[in-house]
């Protein structure tokens, strides 16, 4: 009985230490959230008006370009993808990475080459470990991405787009990365940024005569002025939700983690209660047992 209530406390012990770090993790990625949403929240209008400013642009001109133009035939594609570079996040990165793959096989059933690029320590060591391959890689700024990350994902990408399919290029892109909705909530998201698909008007709700735009110089120069501003904010509010994300995921993860450790220690107290009770029942038993004994013996 006795080493089994050793047992019993030591476990007791362990999930205090572990509720301990749990704790701490919670409260961390808490304080780090509402920083995360702010950044989220100063970004999207920025995203969105240049998102508007391509549309009219699209929508307005009869021009081939290559951002808007559909190729006749997508040979490779190019996939995104935007994970953390740690873990204790709950089913975060996993339901990245499986929208990514369910992505990947659609795209080859299409007859397209999928090429990767990957964000994120999580995308690293899963493509490692099934030894498959990636155009580019980007590590340790997943938490806190700053704006000159999403320009160099965005140069690395624009470069592979801009390139022929026969020189190693590709002829769309799609980025896929977890989207923060609330607390409770994130979900992973596909966009295709490349060729742009129109998918945010520009027309007026109250007015039935659409506006008139006029570029100057050209329509050409406007377009090539837009695109990597458009690839550049499009990938960092990308990045930015994947990391108001992955704190929510984070908090959410440690949470139940203290729950269950509490569980735990509600649990084995009990056992150990049950356990000392044993021991003294028996000692006492022992005691009378030998009580008797004597009193036989006299």
């Amino acid at each position: 009985m006795g080493a089994q209530l050793r047992v019993y406390r030591q476990k007791i012990r362990s999930a205090q230490t572990t509720k301990k770090i749990t704790k701490a993790m919670e409260l961390i990625a808490a304080s780090r959230i509402q920083k995360a949403q702010a950044r989220v929240t100063a970004s999207t209008p920025y995203s969105r008006a240049i998102t508007r400013a391509v549309s009219a642009v699209a929508t307005y001109s009869n021009v081939d370009h290559v951002l808007t133009t559909e190729p006749e035939k997508i040979e490779r594609a190019a996939v995104l993808i935007v994970t953390s570079d740690r873990g204790l996040a709950g089913a975060f990165n996993s339901q990245v990475l499986r929208e990514a793959e369910e992505l990947s096989e659609l795209l080859r059933s299409q007859g397209k080459e999928v090429v990767y690029f990957l964000v994120g320590r999580k995308a690293v060591g899963y493509f490692a470990f099934r030894r498959r391959s990636s155009e580019r890689q980007w590590v340790g700024s997943s938490e806190n991405p700053q704006f000159d990350l999403a320009k160099d994902v965005a140069e690395a990408v624009l470069e592979a787009f801009l390139r022929d399919a026969a020189d190693g290029g590709v002829d769309e892109i799609h980025v896929v990365y977890n989207r923060f909705v609330s607390m409770m909530t994130q979900t992973p998201e596909v966009v295709r940024l490349l060729p742009l698909e129109v998918v945010e008007g520009v027309e007026e709700p109250d007015s039935t005569v659409q506006p008139l735009y006029e570029f100057e110089p050209d329509v050409e120069t406007v377009l090539d002025a837009l695109l990597p501003v458009y690839i550049e904010s499009r990938i960092f509010n990308a990045l930015l939700q994947s990391a108001a994300a992955k704190h929510a995921a984070t908090q959410k993860a440690m949470k139940s983690a203290s729950d269950n450790a509490d569980k735990l220690i509600t649990d084995y107290t009990r056992l150990a209660n049950e356990a000392r009770q044993a021991e003294i029942t028996q000692q006492i038993a022992e005691i009378v047992g030998g009580a008797d004994a004597l009193v036989v013996a006299k």
